[in-house]
């Protein structure tokens, strides 16, 4: 029997801000080819973990280890980009920041992807659902093996969610793995496994 090596783990990793604690220690290992889906009410430390994740955050407690040479991307629950840039110009930029060989075309094919306005309107004037669109578009960039996103269907209308379950499905398709918080009952009936958050407790 072959024993998939995680491509994202957490070892006891738990975060306080002061003397709050946000995020009760977690151990928490992703593997190849999976979807998680972490669930809870709002405020209950769903983002938290994510962060955690994404290396955005660093742990107070315990560690966060990724394989080596893998990439994450990362769709923030607030859209995490340059408002007074288009959405191309902030595609072309991220991909840039990535070392992409070609970040004009990877840029395109995001816009496509994600049905994404070409033109250069500034993205602090798109529809809530296009920015979120937009993140989605940052965090798939380059491919990257592990693919972390914070309500990712939120603002998405119902052709939007099918589009986002198909890329979701072509990470994982390649041997990625994709965490998502949600408290959609459609979204969490996509994931292979559930982890529950209540009040910064994790229950694997």
């Amino acid at each position: 029997m072959t024993v998939q090596v995680p491509l994202l783990a957490a070892h006891g990793a738990g975060r306080r801000f002061g003397a709050r604690r946000a995020l009760d220690p977690v151990d928490l290992a992703l593997a190849p080819g999976e979807a998680v889906a972490l669930v809870g009410p709002n405020g209950a430390g769903k983002s938290t973990l994510l962060a955690l994740l994404a290396g955005v955050l660093e742990p107070s407690e315990g560690r966060v280890e990724r394989a080596a040479g893998v990439r994450v991307g990362w769709a923030p629950q607030r859209p995490a980009h340059y408002g007074r840039l288009s959405a191309r110009e902030n595609l072309e930029l991220f991909a840039r920041l990535a070392a992409d060989p070609d970040p004009r075309s990877s840029a395109e094919r995001a816009l496509v992807s994600l049905d994404l306005p070409p033109e250069r309107r500034q993205s602090n004037d798109l529809s809530v659902g296009m920015r979120q669109r937009l993140s989605i578009a940052l965090a798939l960039l380059g491919e990257p093996e592990i693919v972390l996103l914070d309500e990712p269907t939120a603002s998405l209308d119902e052709p939007r969610r099918v589009r986002l379950w198909e890329l979701v499905d072509e990470v994982r398709g390649r041997g990625g793995v994709v965490c998502f918080a949600t408290q959609v009952p459609e979204d969490v009936a996509r994931a292979d496994r559930v982890v529950s958050i209540d009040d910064g407790h994790v229950a694997v």
